[in-house]
């Protein structure tokens, strides 16, 4: 079984190559949350973002080190808002998050 540490490594590489991250960009992710979850087997939930950003991913990691290909995508930001918070970024990045938030199935309320 994998620890929490290898997890998080594990979903961190997983988005950034489903989002086809350049590695010169991949150091702006980070682990926001993470924990285990026991149940009939073992796997980790684990939350990454971007740093400044309120948006996040959320990766099931199982304890035998595979990460499920159907992460969430989460953003408080409504689809119509303006993309003027992901000027700073790289384009890569800021491209990524612009689609996962206009690819949203569910939008919070403000």
């Amino acid at each position: 079984m994998i620890n929490i540490t290898e997890a998080e490594e594990l979903a961190i590489e997983f988005i950034v190559s489903d989002l086809e991250i350049p590695e010169d960009d991949q150091d702006w992710f980070s682990v926001i949350k993470s924990r285990l979850v026991q149940d009939s087997y073992n796997w980790y939930i684990v939350e990454l973002g971007v740093a400044g950003l309120p948006d996040k991913w959320i990766v099931q990691v199982y304890d035998h080190g595979e990460c499920d290909p159907s992460y969430t995508f989460f953003s408080p930001l409504d689809i119509s808002a303006t993309e003027d918070d992901l000027a700073e970024y790289p384009e890569s990045i800021a491209n990524a998050i612009a689609t996962e938030r206009q690819n949203q199935l569910v939008v919070a309320t403000k």
